[in-house]
């Protein structure tokens, strides 16, 4: 079970912004900062703290920093700098300012804002707000290749060398290019492939390729200043994206395991697998410029506008102490955030109170929910997944633009009055400007005043325009997922023509949802129950032994299940998981729910059963939709789905936890065989919640991860009538099946929610004719066709085109 990072340290020592960071080893950090230094982090042993030296001071500020690996020359590696002098320096990692550098490099006219090295250390690749990017050659020293970007008056602002024949760079013209040097004999190369963003890319990474690949089968990744994240192959293809920042993105990095860390200027340090961001940290800082990961142990490093570096870990032996994890928290809850980030029609008094957050999970990592507190401030909250609980993250405070007040500057009155900061090092541009005007008016005229360049004019005006109607809050819809089953189709490196089309049915094998984190749930129990008993309610709490069963479980589920193994206190966890999911107030359940879905997929586990309230469906589904504070047991469950249940008061997290349960039982055969016995209640249930029964019933339409629940459980339904081919028993549910998944396909926009569900349709057909007789009936060529011709997904095409050629056969 992979766990959430937690701060391992924070390193301070800088006087101003953290631009660049480096983690090449374990016990080494580097660091480069406005204040004109580049810092070197060394830990003498594994448990021993941080110490710094400076490397490097200059005479002008330092914002990008690379680290060559080791070799004969240069057995500790080289450190490689640059910034706002125009000379890349050259040192070695034990060197102090006075110690003259190794090397000095002379090419560029400006800034130089980024650098990278070669997985070989052959090439050195520079970049530049003089619009060039040089290839050096290391063994000399010597200027290999300018690589040709034709841009007037725009930067390079990132490069990547992703090996030793292909550099990428992402440019301030919207354009990521590829490089490739093999055969090249003269001094300039042109770029073999431009790839358009719509946006300036201001970072590249390269995604681990092979098992560890991205899921997408993308190569590398892009971002900048729509917020989006691009995965990209090497033949120009685009593969996905990803979206859930809210302002720039500034940095990325790929850990070993082929997550991705990306970091901006909305305060966070994001993670992803896949297509989810599964955890985010907020920064007490404006700005999170930099990221990295260490090859060794898969830590990252962060630099921030807080002049802070810190080190975040998932292993428990380098996480900080409890003191530094609560001073850091504490930092991030009184940070202030400015009105204007998060919406400048913010109404206090319509605002939800902290009672809200009760009763109400997010639907994402890093949503956020502005509360009205009790002194009459507003609170910003972060949703975790992990954690399952809302974070403060912020105090929400005003500005003049969103108070109605006007800002005074050269006499007149403006409602905003904007530093820019055109260029590092020097003081911000101040940019005034009324509601009543015209962005790009105003930005020209800041241009004119200012003698700067008009290329510069669609960004001051987004800027603007970003500024004065707010940020996007939290993650509004789920970026295109990878597929999960076409695992032949993905890119190969070195591979230029195109694979063939996958044939994606029949595919027999169930779906699984046991990705989870196990210990925030834990915890989180541990508070409620703490609750529970300091309000009396000692007949539904947990005693000190009750509390060490639970540990002992979730250390267990912390294991990868097996038919092989087994839960050795499953009887003794059994009672307890009932009286907390039965017994516990309706808002108090998720937890417990979210460790019997875990229990789920174990052996043994589809004989957990109660004389009152039925066996584990039973359980998990009557906790997730029972709103009462003791479960009722006095009607079956079908009775219960189509008389009791209320939907509006449903928390659609529990019922996904719910739909998880039955999930994983498909994964061994005493599970399946339950659910198979149960298949029309469920079937049921899953049509009442896509409102097959009325909008009434709907449960969880705007949630992505509850519909990877419901769709998941259709596809193990179809698969499951796909093996037992009983249709003289089955031909009534698939029916029910076709419905479900039409309901699905025709109100969910998602890729992989869309796949998993025409995956079902699909294993629903390739039964037999009785099934495709029925699908004809209840006219699915109808709305399949119009959903294949307007999918831009490729997957999506293909596997509905294969569901129609079994209805048109």
């Amino acid at each position: 079970m992979v766990q959430d990072f937690k701060l391992s340290a924070q390193l301070k020592g800088h006087e101003s912004d953290v631009r660049a960071v480096s983690f090449p080893a374990a016990n080494v950090v580097l660091s480069a900062s406005r204040d004109h230094t580049v810092r070197l982090w060394r830990k003498a042993t594994s448990q021993s703290p941080f110490d710094d030296t400076i490397v490097s001071q200059g005479h002008g500020y330092i914002n990008s920093l690379t680290f060559i690996p080791p070799s004969g020359e240069y057995p500790d590696g080289l450190v490689v700098s640059g910034g706002a002098e125009p000379v890349i320096e050259v040192k070695k990692p034990n060197a102090t300012p006075d110690i003259n550098a190794e090397r000095l490099l002379v090419g560029h006219g400006h800034n130089v804002c980024t650098l990278d090295v070669s997985p070989d250390g052959k090439w050195l690749v520079s970049g530049s707000w003089d619009g060039k990017a040089i290839v050096w050659n290391t063994a000399t020293w010597e200027m290999a290749h300018v690589l040709v970007h034709n841009m007037d008056n725009r930067g390079v602002w990132t490069v990547l060398a992703y090996d030793a024949d292909t550099i990428i760079t992402g440019s301030a013209d919207n354009n990521v290019r590829i490089f490739r040097l093999k055969g090249a004999t003269g001094l300039e190369i042109e770029a073999s492939r431009t790839l358009s963003t719509g946006d300036v890319v201001r970072a590249l990474c390269k995604l681990p390729s092979g098992l560890k690949g991205h899921p997408s089968g993308a190569d590398f990744a892009s971002a900048g200043n729509d917020s989006v994240i691009r995965l990209w192959k090497l033949s120009g293809k685009e593969v996905g994206n990803l979206q859930g920042h809210d302002s720039f993105i500034y940095s990325l990095a790929a850990l070993p395991t082929g997550e991705i860390v990306s970091s901006g200027e909305d305060r966070t340090l994001r993670i992803w697998r896949g297509s989810e961001c599964i955890q985010t940290i907020t920064h007490p800082a404006i700005s999170v410029w930099t990221v990295a990961v260490c090859p060794e142990n898969g830590d990252i490093v962060s630099g921030a506008s807080d002049n802070m570096v810190r080190v975040f870990t998932r292993s428990a032996d380098r996480t900080a102490d409890a003191q530094t994890i609560a001073q850091f928290e504490e930092s991030v809850r009184n940070s202030a955030i400015p009105q204007q980030q998060v919406g400048s029609n913010i109404n206090k008094e319509k605002l939800d109170t902290k009672d809200w957050m009760q009763t109400n999970s997010g639907t994402k990592d890093g949503q956020i929910k502005m509360i009205r507190e009790e002194d009459g401030t507003i609170g910003a909250y972060q949703w975790s997944m992990g954690q399952q609980q809302w974070i403060h993250v912020g105090t929400v405070v005003d500005s003049a633009g969103s108070s109605g007040k006007k800002v005074s500057y050269n006499g007149k009155e403006y409602d905003y009055v904007f530093d820019v900061d055109i260029e590092d090092g020097k003081p911000p541009l101040k940019l005034p400007y009324n509601l009543s005007q015209n962005p790009y008016d105003a930005a020209t005229k800041f241009l004119g005043d200012n003698e700067l360049p008009i290329s510069y004019l669609d960004n001051v005006a987004n800027f603007i325009t970003q500024n004065t109607q707010g940020a996007t809050l939290g993650q509004t819809s789920e970026a295109p997922s990878s597929d999960p089953y076409g695992t032949d189709a993905r890119y190969i490196p070195g591979q230029d023509s195109q694979p063939a089309r996958p044939k994606y049915l029949p595919h027999t094998e169930f779906l699984s949802l046991t990705n989870g984190k196990l210990e925030p749930a834990l915890a989180r129990l541990k508070t409620l129950n703490t609750k529970h008993i300091q309000a009396g309610n000692k007949h539904i709490a947990m005693n000190p032994d009750n509390v060490e069963i639970l540990e002992e479980l979730v250390k267990q589920l912390l294991q990868p299940a097996s038919a092989a193994g087994k839960l050795t206190n499953l009887d003794a966890s059994k009672p307890i998981l009932l009286t907390l999911i039965t017994q516990w107030p309706y808002a108090d359940r998720l937890p417990a729910l979210d460790i019997l879905r875990c229990l789920a997929a174990w052996p043994a586990a589809a004989s957990i059963t109660d004389d009152r309230y039925g066996d584990i469906i039973d359980i998990a589904v009557r906790g997730a939709l029972d709103v009462e504070d003791t479960v009722t047991a006095d009607s079956s469950l079908s009775d219960f789905v189509a008389n009791k249940l209320d939907a509006t008061k449903a928390n659609a997290n529990s019922v996904m936890m719910a739909l998880r349960t039955i999930v994983n039982l498909f994964k061994l055969d005493d599970g399946r065989k339950l659910v198979a016995s149960k298949a029309g209640d469920i079937l049921s249930l899953m049509g009442h919640i896509v409102g097959l029964d009325g909008d009434k019933g709907v449960i969880g339409a705007e949630n992505n991860n509850f519909q990877i629940a419901l769709t998941s459980a259709a596809f193990n339904f179809a698969c499951l009538f796909y093996r037992e081919r009983k249709l003289d028993a089955n031909l009534d549910e698939i029916a029910l099946l076709i419905m479900i998944v039409e309901a699905t396909v025709r109100k969910q926009k998602d890729p992989e929610v869309l796949f998993r569900a025409l995956m079902a349709l699909g294993m629903v057909l390739s039964i037999g004719p009785q099934p495709v007789a029925e699908a004809k009936k209840q006219g699915v060529d109808g709305w399949l066709t119009p959903v294949i011709g307007q999918t831009q997904e490729q997957r999506l095409k293909d596997v509905g085109q294969e569901c129609l050629a079994y209805i048109r056969a």
